[in-house]
């Protein structure tokens, strides 16, 4: 460290051009006429908006470079990775992120040629969800891009804080995405890093894709060119390409890690397990051993798990085919969770012959109902409509690990129990017949439903007051009056308890 003076680190300052040097004078003015401290001077000059911290520290180390990138003063780091830090700058009065390769990748050819590329490309993106580059300075000794500044946080850091999203919220900010991915793919381009560090989310709570820095210009004359490992960051694109058998810039490939990025906001944890290891992450098992959201998250929506299932399909052929598509599903989705909904009105005959998926109430806050159900298209039905009015709802398959859940000696994990014999027929009934007959759980309401076809099951199940059985084709009318019959007598779990 210099031995600076008071005065001589102020002559530093204005020596650098960092401030005028009138006002510089003026911010040591400010501390009178006694005697101060360097620190004091440092202080009073970042009252005065004349240096920052960054800055000071600088000077104090004796940097005499780094300070500009060109006309662009470095103010703060905002963000460091493997290949650059990104700064944030300032140009006559305007606010900008300016990126500069880390030094040691300077005289290296292909990062050097990657990263400007990122600049090239990003020239061409000008997209409201796509953050802006606006200048690409190709110096082979200081090479930086200048990029428009988002005031906000990454999407990792958003869901690091909060754990797991709101579906709605979810789904909104992946629409956002999907739609600057899709309008890059017009442009024949893919992103090939997709992941939640490189969504930055804005005060105002927008999303902007950043870092093409891996993005492949589509090279359709070659549709026989397959996925290789430029660097780590493209090891996960490479193993996911290599293991279906398809070329390095087919836009499927960023649908799947799409995907994975909605599965990562909804469950609070990635869908794909995160690791240094090169071995483990080529090893293709990785991407077809995955544990499904709805086991994750209980009640997630039918409607974004089902996208979830569809954009992370590991044969290509059977995935959401294009980033537009993507985003045409999630606006189905986002649309079914934010339909407008009417209430019954009791004192009105005949409302309550409207469509039920038309009708939302709060009827179920406060009540947690267990589905106990195989069949994935009637788990995702039931669940929509239960949580549309306020239920919160437990989907399990195996029945045995349904009645496992309640122990003697706890809290019963839910107020009611749906067994659904479409698939899993005696079993459910035998289930349904067992919960009714053990001590802990015979006072717990349950519901049985089964095809009329399925006589054996209808004779075999054990009746009761707090045992109700609906005919299948489930209708919602019935269940709600079912469940609302079962629980007029169970008290309501305080909310932020269930």
């Amino acid at each position: 460290m210099n031995d600076f003076t008071p005065q001589s680190f102020g002559q530093r300052v204005s020596d650098l051009g960092l401030a005028d040097r009138r006002d510089v004078q003026r911010a040591l003015g400010d501390l009178g006429a006694g005697e101060y401290t360097l620190q004091d001077a440092i202080k009073s000059m970042q009252r005065n908006g004349l240096i920052t911290t960054l800055q000071a520290d600088k000077i104090l180390k004796g940097d005499r470079y780094g300070y500009f990138y060109g006309e662009y003063k470095v103010l703060y780091l905002i963000g460091a990775g493997t290949f650059a830090r990104v700064y944030r700058a300032e140009k006559a009065g305007e606010v900008f992120a300016v990126k500069v390769l880390r030094k040691r990748f300077r005289d290296e050819v292909k990062e050097l040629e990657q990263f400007l590329r990122e600049g090239r490309m990003g020239l061409k993106l000008r997209h409201p969800h796509i953050v802006s580059i606006v200048d690409v300075v190709p110096d082979t000794h200081n090479p930086f891009l200048v990029m428009e500044f988002v005031e906000g946080q990454t999407l990792r850091e958003l869901v690091k804080i909060r754990g797991k999203l709101p579906a709605d919220l979810a789904l909104r900010l992946m629409y956002e995405i999907a739609s600057g991915l899709a309008y890059a793919s017009s442009l024949g381009i893919a992103h090939r890093d997709l992941k939640l560090s490189n969504v930055l989310i804005s005060s105002e709570g927008k999303s902007k894709l950043v870092d093409f820095g891996l993005a492949a210009l589509s090279d359709r004359n070659n549709p026989e060119k397959m996925a290789d490992c430029p660097n780590a960051r493209a090891i996960d694109y490479a193993a996911l390409e290599r293991g279906t058998g398809v070329r390095k810039d087919d836009p499927r490939s960023d649908v799947y890690f799409a995907g994975n990025m909605l599965y990562h906001m909804l469950a609070g944890t990635p869908a794909l397990t995160e690791t240094r290891d090169r071995l483990a992450r080529l090893n293709v098992s990785r991407f077809q051993e995955i544990v499904p959201l709805h086991e994750r998250v209980p009640d997630v929506p039918g409607v974004a798990n089902h996208i979830v299932q569809r954009a992370m399909e590991f044969n290509p052929d059977k995935r959401i085919q294009s980033a537009a598509a993507l985003q045409a599903e999630i606006k189905k989705a986002i649309e079914v969770l934010e339909r407008p909904v009417r209430a019954a009105d009791p004192d009105k005959p005949g409302t309550e012959h409207h469509d039920d998926d038309e009708i939302a109430t709060n009827e179920g806050e406060g009540y947690v109902v267990m589905l106990v159900e195989s069949k994935a298209a009637l788990q995702n039905a039931v669940r929509e409509r239960l949580k549309s009015r306020g239920y919160r709802v437990l989907v399990i398959s195996d029945p045995n690990r349904a009645l496992d859940r309640f122990h003697p000696d706890e809290d019963p994990p839910a107020d009611c129990v749906i067994f659904g014999a479409a698939e899993l027929g005696s079993l459910a009934m035998e289930a349904f017949n067992k919960f009714a007959s053990d001590e802990h759980t015979c006072e717990i309401p349950s519901i049985l439903l089964a095809d009329k076809r399925q006589t054996q099951v209808i004779s075999g199940a054990r009746r009761g007051p707090n045992r109700k059985m609906l005919a299948l084709p489930l209708k919602v009318r019935e269940l709600r009056a079912a469940l609302m019959q079962l629980l007029s007598g169970v008290e309501r779990r305080e909310l932020g308890t269930y």
